[in-house]
């Protein structure tokens, strides 16, 4: 299976920014605006872009396809973006502005039998479903919506597995607790999945600092990695996460500590 690294970019009020465990309150700003910042990704050697409008997760009605399409005209990177997608037709707006991929994230849960069908209409490479849990009290994990100020009711578990069965492909899973705090990805959680969703393509995504975090989602067995507060602040040069994801070679991943799997 091959593996992608994807650069984060959330965007806020025109500005890139970053949330800490998805808390709008606690927000830090970087200087580059979100155009310059995804060129730069792009000439550091990305192919992909994951790309965030934090209004529209809050207040719905995506507004970021003006620098969807800057980023389309000026670089070869592909893009899955989202934020406050509720309807068919924001899905098509959001391919039509050239997002390669559409990220539906509290709709997938609130309503999981209108997004399978969104599935079927755009296929399965076009729509990535974003789960992002927090593991409660009783050990269960469950997602947020709402900009993940709301907690749903349903586990992880099942979600999954329903989206599996509905022809998934792209599965996106963020552990909100360590998002944005550099604690290093929480690779059970993505056992988890495994174990229950086997076929689906997941993405990691929440608390990565450095290659050898790439290097250990690829070896458990992620489709890919999201990189967003670790690259912002030079934790990690990008070629050097590339290189962590790139298919193993003898003695590379040697200093990372273990075989992949």
């Amino acid at each position: 299976m091959s593996f992608t690294v994807y650069p984060a970019i959330d965007v806020r009020e025109g500005r890139v920014v970053r949330l800490a465990q998805g808390d709008y309150a606690r927000e830090s700003r970087y200087p580059a605006d979100p155009l310059a910042q995804a060129l730069a990704y792009a000439g550091q050697g990305a192919r992909w872009l994951h790309l965030v409008d934090l209004d529209a997760a809050r207040a719905g009605g995506y507004t970021l396809a003006p620098l969807l399409r800057a980023i389309r005209a000026n670089s070869a990177l592909q893009a899955q973006t989202g934020g406050g997608v509720r309807h068919e037709d924001d899905v098509a707006a959001i391919l039509d502005a050239g997002a390669a991929r559409v990220v539906v994230g509290s709709l997938a849960v609130r309503e999981r039998e209108r997004v399978a069908g969104w599935i079927e209409r755009f296929g399965a490479e076009r729509i990535v479903v974003a789960l992002d849990v927090r593991r409660g009290a009783d050990g269960a994990w469950r997602p947020g919506v709402h900009g993940w100020t709301e907690e749903g009711r349903e586990r992880l578990e099942e979600l999954a597995g329903f989206f599996a069965g509905a022809g998934l492909r792209h599965l996106l899973c963020t552990d909100i607790g360590r998002d944005g705090m550099l604690a290093g990805p929480n690779l059970a959680l993505y056992d988890t999945l495994g174990a229950c969703a086997p076929g689906l393509q997941v993405q990691a995504s929440g608390g990565a600092r450095d290659a050898g975090d790439v290097a250990a989602a690829r070896r458990a067995s992620c489709a890919g990695i999201v990189l967003g507060k670790a690259l912002l602040e030079g934790r990690v040069e990008l070629a050097e996460a590339l290189a962590a994801g790139a298919p193993a070679t003898v003695g590379r991943d040697a200093g990372f500590g273990e075989p992949p799997c």
